[in-house]
């Protein structure tokens, strides 16, 4: 089931299978991380559960180009951007970092918008990285877009905790829905350059990103399996409103379960996060609980449900106020 076409069947298959499935992924899973669960909650948006409160002076989110991003994508429109702290120079972005650390912050994702080329303009920052975690010490995670071997060997340089990147597997999708000019060469040799440099690597895959359907995820997985990721985050459409895809049906739970599980199966030593983007309501209840019963090793921003259903399993469970992608550090 590790092979790309049997991978696709499982899909094909419905959903006859996958408790099957599942069972399978979670086994695997438990005899290579144990029976644990990592619950993260940074502080860019509000949580509140019977188990965890978060604080907005935990980890923000910070962007380098403010609300800028020259590719428009057709399920964001640069919104996402507007939610982050904007620092759209070397200096300003010092500055928001000392006063987090100031307020007490453990850390900070530090992402932006996108250059027409898919890239974030990092270059431009690596030496205020560097400042930050010499002088400041806080936890930093950087989003890259695609990246080369320059940008990357000078990020690692700068003691960042880890590089963070969105993989699409699909050449219809990145042309499609992102309005790019690149290929998934593109996304595989910026895999290569972060591996190369040595910096701890988390790509991310964005399930349903092709109009809530399943395309390109599963050569994502075969892709970024090549290059030892310290950790694999997993997030699913989220219909934005403003967006021409506001429309859009998300992908069932079934299917972000699926590709949770495909995951694990090709690569049964790397920690799987489902991360923070994915739909509210029963959509987020039913994918948490699928993901518990997959095994996954962390969740951000759990629903009650999920986090009921761990501990009635008898797994060991914890809160972070962090970035899932540091669930390597935890695990």
């Amino acid at each position: 089931m590790t092979q790309r076409n049997e991978l696709s069947k499982m899909v094909d298959a419905g959903n006859r299978k996958l408790g099957e499935w599942l069972e399978a992924a979670r086994r695997l899973s438990w005899s290579n991380f144990k029976k644990q669960i990592r619950f993260y909650v940074p502080g860019f948006a509000h949580y509140k559960s019977p188990y965890f409160e978060s604080s907005s002076k935990c980890f923000p989110s910070v962007s380098i180009t403010g609300a800028s991003c020259a590719l428009v994508c057709r399920h964001c429109r640069g919104k996402i951007l507007k939610t982050m702290i904007p620092a759209r120079n070397p200096e300003d972005l010092v500055k928001v970092c000392e006063k987090l650390k100031a307020d007490g912050c453990i850390g900070c994702l530090v992402s932006g918008g996108c250059l027409p080329d898919g890239s974030v303009p990092i270059d431009r920052f690596v030496d205020a990285l560097s400042r930050i975690k010499k002088n400041l010490g806080l936890k930093m995670v950087v989003h890259t877009g695609l990246i080369d071997n320059g940008t990357a060997q000078s990020l690692r340089a700068t003691g960042v905790e880890a590089a963070l990147i969105d993989i699409i597997g699909s050449n219809e999708t990145i042309k499609e829905i992102c309005g790019l000019d690149a290929g998934i060469e593109d996304y595989e040799r910026s895999l290569k350059a972060l591996y190369g440099s040595g910096i701890r690597m988390v790509p991310h895959i964005l399930v349903g990103l092709h109009y809530g359907e399943i395309l390109g995820e599963f050569r994502a997985i075969d892709m970024i399996s090549k290059y030892v990721p310290s950790a694999l985050v997993l997030i699913a459409l989220t219909p934005m409103k403003g967006t021409p895809m506001e429309n859009t049906p998300p992908p069932k739970p079934e299917d972000v379960a699926k590709v949770l599980v495909a995951a694990r199966l090709k690569m049964p030593s790397v920690p799987i996060a489902l991360g923070c983007v994915r739909p509210l309501g029963p959509h987020r209840t039913k994918t948490d609980v699928l993901a518990v019963k997959a095994g996954v090793n962390a969740i951000a921003f759990p629903s009650t449900e999920a986090v009921d259903l761990a501990t009635s399993m008898g797994l060991k469970t914890s809160f972070h106020p962090i970035c899932c992608s540091q669930v390597y550090e935890d695990i």
